[in-house]
């Protein structure tokens, strides 16, 4: 897990990214030392949890195991996974995710609505490192 990246309270599951108070552009992953909008004089830059739901933009799929630092055990078979670039309308960027497990290109349309949601990146007998994936709702727009 990313300290500041994601949070989950009463609410629910939420990704946090920050805002710039001049020019009001918003960034994920966040960003705690200057504005990134090369057209912006700067200003303060303050948390803001980010839309929970957002629409599919593209996906695809990872077929081989990646190199490090990803954590992943190599004595065990790699498993495929969806990859999914989802945008949030009213942030206006959109952000790259695993699927939840079980969900499969073959689910996936563009156009069609997703959640986050709460994953396991990897776990052993003292941590469990969490991550967000997404979850398709089952709307389309």
């Amino acid at each position: 897990m990313v300290a500041g990246w994601f949070t989950e309270d009463e609410e629910g599951f939420r990704l946090l990214g920050t805002r710039c108070s001049a020019c009001a552009s918003v960034f994920f992953p966040r960003e705690d030392v200057h504005c990134r909008n090369p057209g912006c004089p700067g200003g303060e830059l303050a948390e803001v949890p980010l839309s929970r739901r957002g629409r599919v933009w593209s996906y695809t799929d990872s077929r081989y195991r990646p190199p490090s630092p990803y954590v992943t055990d190599s004595e065990l078979p790699w498993e495929p996974y969806a990859l999914i670039a989802v945008e949030l309308e009213s942030e206006r960027m959109v952000v790259l995710g695993q699927a939840v497990p079980g969900v499969t290109v073959a689910d996936l349309t563009v156009g069609m609505e997703v959640e986050v949601a709460a994953g396991v990146l990897h776990e052993d007998a003292e941590t469990t490192w969490t991550t967000w994936h997404w979850r398709p709702t089952g709307a389309m727009k």
